[in-house]
């Protein structure tokens, strides 16, 4: 075939030996190029355990895995990777586990834990490509927000019932996730938000339907188009800023061209290139000097989290000082100790040079994930701080 590829490759036709050597075939295949790649997927359920599985069975050479959530029985009947032994286990560990049987030449870090306060932007910026399997707005649109001011790529899938759609998005020049939200998207978005502290059970709206047939096309189609990113100076086209829709009852499909919003905000885009990297104990006052030496006396810090910094009771008038980001806490922590009522929540974004108690602590004692950013502000003028000596460490994101 021709016109696929932006020049010829020479491949070894004669050649039978090798793990990979079917694919290798393919006119444009580069597999050292898969070999080195780096991806994160977001998501260990159904779509989670097809698109590990794909990836390791491509050689993919690292991929992260992440899902906060155990294994239950209900899981076994759409996820290729569990066996009813794993019930009650993590899905991460049980995924990487087993990725790593179907090819022991790659490597699968699971990591436990909540996209929003888990990951820190930096592992964003160190991955190839992102590959989401989720089941809320809240979680998409924060991976869009971290892949856009890292400019990754990042790659969507839903499934429900018979059907499914998948959406690939390239930063900063072609519409994102929140490009294609509409007003009824971002009034559940709002509405959710006005009850800060709901636990996760809560916020979701209830279980979807699926089947392990519609999460075996999806997430085929999502690593084949992962695939296709790793190699796009070789191929004369891409599906950013697009979307899929399958029908299975039907087994019609369709094909969606996204519009790019100029007022999106989320099309905020990071100069990490430029930024300092500081080692992991640097205090939150050593780093808003450097902030202030480097932008000027008015600098501020912000951060990539709503930080909680108290909770008030309007009932018997008391304040409780708490240190922990937004999306770490539950929603008993709102009730008052005292007389039971429900307390309103005292949230930063900001950090400024009167903020005593919250200069006197580590990003670590924040609450902040390992390789995250800190970025210093002085109007609009901006220049980021990459946490952890800004050397990402996949292995440190592992729980002990």
């Amino acid at each position: 075939m021709t016109g696929d590829h932006a020049s010829p490759i020479e491949v070894d036709v004669e050649a039978t030996d090798g793990r990979y050597h079917r694919q290798e075939l393919i006119s444009w295949w580069d597999q050292d190029r898969l070999s080195a790649a780096r991806v994160l997927v977001v998501g260990a359920g159904a779509l989670g355990n097809e698109i590990v599985k794909n990836l390791a069975l491509l050689g993919v050479g690292t991929t992260i895995v992440l899902d906060m959530d155990r294994v239950e029985n209900s899981n076994l009947s759409r996820c290729v990777l569990f066996r009813t032994a794993d019930e009650g286990r993590y899905k991460a560990d049980v995924v990487a586990e087993a990725a790593e049987q179907l090819n022991p030449e790659v490597t699968t870090i699971p990591v436990v834990g909540d996209v929003r306060v888990d990951l820190g932007l930096q592992v964003f910026s160190a991955v190839d490509v992102v590959l989401g399997g989720l089941d809320n707005r809240e979680a998409r649109l924060h991976i869009n927000q971290c892949c856009w001011k890292t400019t990754t790529p990042w790659i969507d899938g839903a499934i429900e019932g018979l059907m499914g759609t998948l959406r690939v998005f390239i930063p900063p020049d072609r519409p994102c996730y929140e490009c294609t939200m509409n007003e009824h998207d971002h009034q559940l978005l709002a509405a959710r938000k006005a009850c800060s502290l709901l636990t996760r059970e809560q916020m979701l709206e209830g279980k979807v339907p699926t089947t392990a047939t519609s999460a075996s096309i999806i997430a085929a189609m999502q690593v084949q188009e992962a695939v296709k990113l790793l190699h796009r100076d070789r191929l004369s086209a891409d599906f950013g800023g697009h979307g899929f829709a399958f029908n299975g009852l039907t087994h019609d499909s369709y094909v969606v061209s996204y519009r790019f919003r100029e007022d999106c905000l989320s099309h905020d885009t990071y100069d990490l290139a430029s930024a300092s990297s500081v080692p992991a104990q640097t205090s939150v006052a050593d780093l808003l000097d450097d902030a202030r030496r480097l932008l000027g006396a008015d600098a501020v810090l912000d951060l990539e989290h709503e930080l909680v910094t108290g909770m008030h009771c309007a009932q018997c008038e008391s304040t409780e000082p708490v240190f922990q980001l937004l999306d770490r806490l539950t929603a008993g922590a709102a009730g008052c100790p005292t007389c039971g009522s429900e307390r309103q929540v005292e949230l930063r974004h900001s950090i400024a040079s009167d903020d005593v108690e919250l200069l006197a602590l580590t990003p670590a004692e924040l609450g902040l994930p390992r390789f995250d950013v800190i970025t210093g502000r002085s109007g609009m003028v901006r220049h980021h701080f990459l946490l952890d000596d800004g050397q990402v460490d996949f292995r440190r994101l592992v729980v002990p």
